[in-house]
């Protein structure tokens, strides 16, 4: 006796001939088989059927890029997203501060190219509201932040401080607040640690928030032990039922408790990978290009580590069998990390390390990706949201080996897709349409941002699915609605494969499956 089935449904079970079938068995958490439904009906009996009524399903979505716990945290900081002046910005933490008075101020979302005055804010409107509490105000990348005074004073920073891999910006000598990739942690780590509860209210709610959009799996770029701990504690009471692909920070204590000790794998959670920064972000002019910023002259970006650190851990992670996962946004940092890797993997092999993000690439170093095998793993709404404004940082020229998903995916035949989030929206469905159509959300450009380095739609779909699971080592068990992997899947009213393109970020799920228990309804 099978526990479900369903049936009357489009199945699109993106195996490897990416077929179709009406309707699927489910036993024990996973599926038994796909095929027609008279075929099914005939040889099968289960306790429970739902007719699926004509909709359509699809494999569970994967993020193999995001920040889940990051995520989660942030609902109950203050939303700074899609403000349009820092005016608007600072009406907005002062509201936050009066509902949810803490210690600190914390806030995050922000975008000076979205501003009338496309440059970094300064202190001094912080410090008019707040002169005697902390805030620290995050931007959109997670790659600068504003901080107040009082925020610098409890961190010890003034205008003599330095740090490696960070920057303080200074006008006149004087501190700004803007603080620039590593520079970030010196004033964050002066925060308060949220409390137990809070840390798992913040898992509960990203879940909840990220089954209502269709994801049932998601890779957490950059976690500490504790949160590890927390998270596998929460799925092995059955109240996390997000399966988390975890990227460890490389901290001694992580290499002692994970690395060292090899893959640490559950149905729910895999530990078999460390995350890396090579250098930082495009729209606070980190990210380490090879020619100087087409729109600050002189300004090259930065590193946030050194050369030789990123290799030696590279190194370590090989001898212990570890996935190597590092940020690389300009073509400089790129560069650099293809050559780490190629040195340590010495052409083809199934290591699967990769280069997240991949953002601009020269067109010297596509063919590196094929060469040793490394993955890029992309996000594939940066594009449209950087589209507007990057040309002015790097160029008409170098923006043509930017964003460019097809170019990478031609390397190794192969390309996974996430969001990043809470850097871009957590709705994957917002990167599939981004993925084909080249558009925001509001339908610009019409005819698609670089539409050569598009992707079809079959090609989107298995990128947030079969490949990205791939990219985890995790094809054999999700990714495609085939037997003997988790049931994990998506059920829409309309066909995401066939319906008008410009409609799709308005499709909603209707229902959500782990392990075949509905997870989500829509009401």
């Amino acid at each position: 006796m099978m526990d479900l089935i369903i049936y009357n449904a489009t199945i699109y079970t993106v195996d490897e001939k990416f077929t179709t079938a009406e309707s699927a068995v489910i036993k024990n958490g996973k599926f038994v088989a796909t095929a027609s439904n008279d075929d099914i009906m005939g040889k099968y009996n289960a306790i429970s059927t739902i007719d699926m009524e004509g909709r359509f399903v699809y494999p569970g979505l994967i993020d193999t890029h995001c920040h889940f716990y990051g995520y989660g945290n942030s609902l109950i900081n203050a939303d700074l997203v899609g403000t349009r002046s820092f005016g608007e910005i600072k009406e907005i933490i002062r509201k936050h501060n009066k509902d949810f008075p803490s210690e600190w101020i914390l806030g995050c979302g922000w975008d000076q190219n979205l501003w009338p005055v496309q440059e970094f804010p300064h202190k001094s409107s912080l410090d008019s509201i707040f002169p005697g509490k902390p805030v620290l105000l995050t931007r959109i990348d997670g790659h600068a932040a504003i901080a107040n005074s009082e925020a610098l004073r409890r961190a010890g920073i003034d205008s003599e401080t330095t740090v490696e891999g960070g920057e303080f910006i200074k006008e006149n000598g004087e501190l700004t607040g803007v603080l620039i990739d590593n520079a970030i942690s010196t004033v964050r780590q002066h925060v308060p640690s949220p409390e137990y509860q809070e840390k798992v209210a913040a898992l509960l709610n990203a879940q909840k928030n990220c089954f209502s959009v269709g994801l049932t799996s998601v890779g957490d770029a950059g976690l500490e032990k504790d949160m590890i701990i927390l998270m596998n504690s929460l799925q092995k009471s059955g109240d996390l039922k997000m399966r988390i692909y975890a990227m460890i920070n490389p901290t001694r204590e992580n290499f002692e408790t994970f690395m060292h000790k090899g893959i640490y794998k559950t149905d729910h959670m895999n530990v078999r990978s460390v995350k890396l920064f090579a250098d930082g972000a495009l729209g606070s002019r980190g990210a380490r290009m090879l020619e100087e910023y087409s729109d600050d002259p002189g300004n090259y970006g930065l590193l946030v580590e050194t050369p030789q650190y990123l290799e030696r851990i590279a190194r370590r992670a090989w001898e212990y069998g570890y996935q190597v996962n590092t940020h690389c946004i300009g073509d400089s940092a790129v560069r650099l990390i293809l050559d780490i890797y190629g040195n340590i993997l010495g052409g083809n092999n199934n290591r699967r390390w990769r280069v997240e993000h991949a953002q601009t690439v020269h067109p010297d170093d596509f063919k590196l990706f094929g060469r040793h095998s490394v993955i890029p793993s992309v996000q594939t709404t940066h594009a449209i949201s950087d589209m507007k404004w990057a040309i002015h940082r790097i160029g008409p020229e170098r923006i043509k080996g930017s964003y460019a998903y097809k170019d990478l995916l031609e390397q190794n035949g192969w390309l996974p897709n996430g969001s990043d989030f809470p850097v871009e929206h957590i709705n994957p469905l917002y990167g599939f349409y981004a993925g084909v159509a080249r558009k925001g959300l509001d339908g610009y450009p019409g005819g698609g941002f670089q539409m050569e380095n598009a992707l079809t739609r079959e090609q989107a779909l298995k990128a947030m699915t079969i490949w990205a699971a791939k990219a985890a080592f995790e094809e054999d068990e999700k990714g495609s609605i085939e037997p003997g992997k988790f049931a994990d899947f998506i059920v829409t009213d309309e066909d995401l494969m066939q319906m008008d393109i410009d409609r799709v970020p308005k499709l909603k799920i209707h229902s959500t499956y782990s392990s075949g228990k509905r997870v989500y309804t829509r009401e």
